[in-house]
């Protein structure tokens, strides 16, 4: 008997998933067990696992396509087994869902060119749609008498990336859809792109009448429409209940960091392979401050406030499709080589979309550290529900006045998001003293 092969639920907050890769093709053999397929969720790229043992018969929905809980996306079962039946149901369920606004009139909207970049391109070009992520219309992006190319978004950005024409490439997609492996076969098989016509091919600026200067026109610009990825709407889902609906105010402090960076070099003279960064020392100092002040550690809760025991403190991470938070749980009561391994690991596994998700959800206090990037002050936006966020920015050498003296130190900036539901000025306030009083003299976390 035929198995349906439905867009299971990978993580608890997801909705719907996207198919990022077929791991097999019609017409392969499949175990019960092992992996068919993976899945972008909201916060991770997992595998899904094969439910039946037969032979994949069908793909309902292709690489890149996004389908809700629930829907046929596939079917598995013997070779010669008769699977209209299922087919057609299929055919007559809910589309593959587009991550689009205005998914009721899509199909009924009429395609729309957008203008060509010069008169006579438009006579060269052959006509490309961008194609969207499942049952809307695909969007032409220049329009002549050449014919008709209909591009994935994806294998489009990659073509314009390599230099590549699409009309050269052959499309194995549905209705000859280019898709991503047709980009990398192409890609593969062809030597170096040459570069894009220089600019200057089409001047700015033109002499007219024996020196007088007119500055030549250009059109609207032209522009692609690509689907935006489970963790990009999920953010976007979330931070519309964070800034908006909670109150939030901010606190800033500026700590003197010699003595930490002072540790750390030490730490690192003593044990060279042991690598320690300043993030995991402000980790640590962060989970010491917080046990010290559980009102900070804590949560609104519609009707209580939840207060935690311990600090699990999500790690802000930025990936190419936005942004993750790994947790250090219990990080008050780990050394600060096991967090510093920990961060290095959690890290990796998020850049490559490896986590499982409860090693990204269920923080109770977050940091997100853009000093890396050269960003001395900024405010981070809580995620609930989460009673706070540390925003910390770089450490750079500034003077400062000591004992009636300018002397040099190295600083830092920190401001503190708080959820006024849960904290209050003068709470947040107390908890920045202890942060600062810490990590200024990082000898208390031994005390």
């Amino acid at each position: 008997m035929a198995t349906k092969v439905i867009m299971p639920k990978l993580s608890p907050t997801m909705e719907e998933g996207q198919l990022s890769r077929w791991l097999k093709k019609e017409g392969d053999k499949v175990s019960m067990g092992e992996p068919l397929a993976e899945i972008d969720t909201d916060k991770a790229t997992m595998e899904m696992q094969a439910l039946g043992n037969g032979v994949l018969r069908k793909i309902l929905i292709q690489e890149g396509q996004s389908a809700p809980l629930g829907q046929l996306i596939a079917i598995i079962g013997e070779p010669d087994e008769d699977i209209s039946s299922l087919t057609s149901e299929a055919a007559t369920a809910q589309p593959t869902k587009a991550p689009s606004s205005a998914d009721a009139s899509t199909e009924a909207a009429k395609p729309e060119a957008a203008p060509p970049t010069s008169p006579d391109e438009s006579k060269t070009q052959p006509e490309v749609a961008v194609s969207g992520n499942g049952g809307g219309a695909s969007r032409p992006v220049e329009v002549a008498s050449g014919g008709r190319l209909i591009v994935s978004p994806l294998a489009a950005r990659m073509a314009a990336e390599a230099g590549l024409d699409l009309r050269s490439v052959n499309g194995t997609g549905p209705s000859g859809r280019i898709i991503k492996r047709d980009i990398e076969r192409t890609i593969a098989g062809k030597p170096a792109a040459a570069s894009a016509e220089s600019a200057a091919s089409t001047p700015r600026l033109r002499a007219i009448d024996g020196g007088a200067v007119q500055q030549t026109a250009f059109p609207a610009s032209t522009y692609h429409d690509e689907p935006a990825s489970e963790m990009r709407r999920t953010i976007a889902k979330r931070l519309v209940t964070s800034l908006g609906p909670i109150p939030h105010f901010f606190l800033t402090t500026e700590i003197e960091m010699d003595r930490a960076a002072d540790m750390r070099n030490a730490i690192k003279a003593l044990e060279p392979d042991l690598k320690i960064s300043v993030n995991d020392i402000i980790i640590k100092v962060a989970a010491a401050a917080l046990i010290q002040h559980p009102q900070v550690n804590a949560s609104f809760q519609d009707k209580v406030v939840r207060y935690y025991d311990h600090a699990d403190i999500g790690v802000a991470v930025a990936i190419p499709d936005g942004l993750i938070t790994p947790i250090v749980r219990s990080a008050d009561q780990k050394s600060l080589s096991e967090i510093a391994g920990e961060v290095r690991d959690l890290a990796e596994r998020a850049r490559n979309r490896k986590l499982r998700p409860e090693e990204f959800m269920g923080a109770t206090f977050s940091i997100s550290n853009l000093g890396m990037f050269g960003i001395d002050e900024f405010t981070a936006v809580i995620n609930p529900p989460e009673g706070a966020i540390l925003a910390v920015g770089a450490m750079s050498p500034k003077p400062v006045v000591r004992n009636n003296e300018i002397v040099v130190r190295q600083m830092m900036r920190v401001t503190l998001s708080c959820d006024h539901r849960v904290i209050d000025g003068a709470t947040g306030a107390k908890f920045l003293q202890t942060f600062k009083k810490i990590l200024e003299n990082p000898l208390f976390l031994v005390v």
